[in-house]
């Protein structure tokens, strides 16, 4: 089967269109029509190379380069074709793709934490994860696939443990883009950060992730919420969706904290920056206060080892510094339920999509997010 898709060759190589060769799912796979795609930032972190690993990683999964790559890892669409031994999926169903694969059966599957299941050490790189075999191909190469989906397709071959089932009744558009960033910054509010009635928020980073963390926070109660992004329209849209504070800057919040907060800070502050920097925590720490909770959300370069805090403040404040994946939740319990909350009004996802792009267009709309003009953008499919 060929599919159009956007590919990218080499890092800082641009997205290009491709005609690849995709060939039938096997067991535990199913082919799916996609409908939209999300434009996550993860995917620059791919191209550029933050999310690159060194060559002795790679090849415990079998490639010495990420590339050449099939980029896009949010999406929705529906199923059209099932491979053999298929047991949660049937022709016709419409489905959100899932970053991180949920087995159901590993320690953390069992456990309730399927946003940690083993198959996501594989998610960046390598074959499927079905029988360690390649279905993607460029002129006789195989291509990697981003997170083992590939969203940026017309066509897409995944296993099923890579798909959430979603009410064939909801939209297409919101499905995508809350199969990954609106859901890891919700989760990051709510689930990582367990954010409480009246508490004070910061959130950093006013993007796709960003919005999610700030809506969240606001369903889970916050009493305030401060916004930063140095973007003013960003800021703005933030407010329009639940922030009730913005700021510029992490040291403008931070100014501004203490008459809002009778001198206590912030109780969680959120990181959600376009890449994360270890010298992001030192000041993220600051805006907390005692027993504070920084939740570090956004990506950061595979290398990026150097974190600078004040550790006796750290300690004696009784701070706690949290990663989280996908915000900490199980994408089979989140995407549903934001979709749920979505459909009630309790959620805003249409508004945060400042554009749509056609697939020729995906390098376009990452030169717009570069260029501070894009909260989301989408890919729509030709149907």
């Amino acid at each position: 089967m060929k599919s159009r898709a956007a590919v990218c060759l080499g890092i800082d190589e641009p997205w290009k269109v491709e005609e690849v060769e995709i060939d039938a799912p096997r067991s535990h796979e199913v082919r799916v029509q996609m409908a939209y795609a999300g434009m996550c930032h993860s995917d620059e972190h791919l191209r550029t190379g933050d999310i690159s690993a060194p060559v002795e990683v790679l090849q415990i999964f079998g490639v010495d380069s990420l590339f050449p790559a099939v980029g896009g890892h949010e999406g929705a669409g529906t199923v059209v074709e099932v491979g053999p031994d298929v047991e949660s999926l049937a022709v016709g169903d419409h489905v959100a793709a899932s970053f991180i694969p949920a087995c159901g059966r590993c320690f953390w599957c069992a456990s309730g934490r399927q946003h940690l299941c083993d198959l996501g050490m594989s998610t960046l790189a390598g074959p499927m994860i079905s029988d360690g075999q390649w279905r993607y191909h460029l002129d006789g190469q195989n291509l990697n696939r981003m997170t083992q989906l590939g969203t940026f397709s017309e066509m897409m071959v995944a296993n099923e443990a890579s798909l959430v089932k979603i009410d064939p009744g909801v939209s297409m558009r919101a499905a995508a883009l809350i199969s990954c960033g609106i859901s890891t910054g919700f989760g990051s509010a709510v689930d990582r950060a367990k954010v409480k009635p009246g508490e004070t928020v910061v959130v950093i980073g006013c993007g796709g992730v960003g919005s999610g963390a700030i809506q969240g926070a606001k369903l889970a109660g916050a009493r305030q919420i401060i916004a930063v992004d140095p973007l003013p329209f960003k800021v703005a849209k933030a407010k329009a969706i639940g922030a009730t504070h913005g700021a510029a800057s992490i040291l403008e919040a931070n100014l501004m904290l203490p008459e809002l907060t009778e001198g206590r800070m912030a109780d969680a502050v959120i990181l959600t920056p376009g890449v994360l920097t270890g010298d992001l925590v030192a000041p993220a720490l600051a805006l907390a206060s005692k027993d504070g909770r920084v939740v570090t959300t956004a990506i950061a370069p595979f290398n990026q080892d150097q974190v600078s805090l004040n550790l006796f403040n750290f300690a004696m404040f009784n701070q706690s510094l949290l990663g989280t994946v996908f915000g900490s939740v199980s994408p089979r319990i989140q995407i549903p339920n934001l979709l749920r909350l979505y459909q009630a009004g309790l959620l805003e996802v249409d508004n945060l999509v400042t554009q749509e792009y056609s697939l020729d267009q995906v390098q376009n709309g990452y030169d717009d997010l570069h260029a501070g003009t894009n909260i989301r953008g989408v890919v729509k499919f030709d149907s």
